[in-house]
């Protein structure tokens, strides 16, 4: 014959359980929360547009189909613009041309120039995938502070990306804050 007695102790545990979970759940909802990281600085998106244009139809005059990336200091990507038929690499190779240029604060053609004869920066370079040492991206400052970088792909021959990117920064320069 089934006694009361273990079910009833099973459905007290359960029940002590049960309550134990919902009181650190409540706890854990009303602990302080550690307020989230100031947003990283960029290129104002307005600026940025204009400044990936200008890049886009200077490549476009020299009949090279590019993309364009820019990218705030923390080098998240803040815009991505295409010219029609640009091809996928020269796309992506936008935002990891940026990303060096920002991670080395210099031109991505320097960073490769570089990585030539100093180790170090081969390595830094060979450890991150995220990284693209060719010329055609450069960083972007307002008053000595990195806010972000400016990188363009897909042309034939990367001096012709940087070109593009350079004619793009030099657009908004002035008005950047």
């Amino acid at each position: 014959m089934l006694t009361m007695k273990p079910v009833f102790a099973a459905f007290a545990l359960a029940c002590t359980l049960a309550a134990g979970l919902a009181n650190a759940q409540s706890a854990a909802a009303s602990a302080p929360q550690t307020p989230p990281p100031p947003p990283a600085r960029g290129v104002p998106i307005e600026l940025a547009l204009e400044a990936a244009k200008v890049a886009l139809d200077t490549c476009r005059s020299q009949y090279q189909k590019v993309g364009v990336s820019v990218l705030d200091s923390s080098g998240e990507v803040r815009l991505v613009l295409a010219a029609d038929g640009a091809a996928y690499r020269g796309v992506q190779n936008s935002a990891l041309k940026a990303r060096a240029a920002l991670a080395f604060e210099i031109p991505s053609g320097q960073v490769a120039e570089r990585a030539r004869t100093d180790a170090a920066i081969a390595s830094r370079l060979a450890a991150n995938p995220t990284w693209l040492a060719r010329a055609g991206a450069i960083p972007v400052s307002v008053g000595g502070t990195l806010i972000g970088a400016i990188g363009v792909g897909g042309a034939r021959g990367s001096e012709k990306d940087e070109a593009c990117a350079v004619a793009g920064l030099e657009k908004v320069r002035s008005r950047l804050y």
